[in-house]
């Protein structure tokens, strides 16, 4: 799981990095130069979309999600972790239904050609359940140490 997290920390960063230069560079283009580049509103969009969805997986991973757990924190060890199973089972659920989704739109847009560079949006719009299979990976981890939790009352 190491590497994973390493990856996944690597990658939004890199994606972000590249974004901001490349904006940094498109800007400079246009309005020094007066030369802009014209590819950078697609190249801009699918790293944007990269950087949410990996950004989401490290979010998930470091388990730094906006929750509200204020009756939660009140319950037993137990109680928690079977609530906690619930909600992650249900939210394992949606994202794997979702991903399913995105892929098959992502299949769909497999001829459909972005207007300037001519990249397939397959790329783009693969964002979406890659995003989702890794927030699931890490969700099904939490599961099996609320499981844990639940069966044997570790903490």
């Amino acid at each position: 799981m190491g590497v994973i997290n390493r990856m996944a920390t690597a990658i939004a960063g890199s994606a972000l990095a590249a974004l901001v230069l490349m904006t940094i560079a498109a800007v400079i283009a246009r309005y020094v130069f007066d030369a802009p580049f014209h590819w950078t509103e697609e190249v801009s969009g699918l790293l944007m979309i990269w950087i949410v969805m990996i950004g989401a997986i490290v979010t998930e991973r470091d388990d730094q999600h906006l929750t509200i757990p204020v009756l939660v924190d009140v319950l037993p060890p137990r109680v928690q972790a079977a609530v906690s199973l619930v909600v992650t089972g249900l939210s394992v659920a949606i994202l794997g239904y979702g991903a399913w989704l995105g892929w098959l739109l992502a299949k769909a847009a497999e001829s459909k050609l972005t207007g300037v560079l001519q990249f397939s949006w397959f790329w783009i719009d693969l964002a979406y359940p890659v995003g989702s299979v890794g927030i699931v990976l890490f969700l099904l981890a939490k599961m099996l140490r609320d499981l844990r939790t639940l069966l044997r009352g570790d903490h």
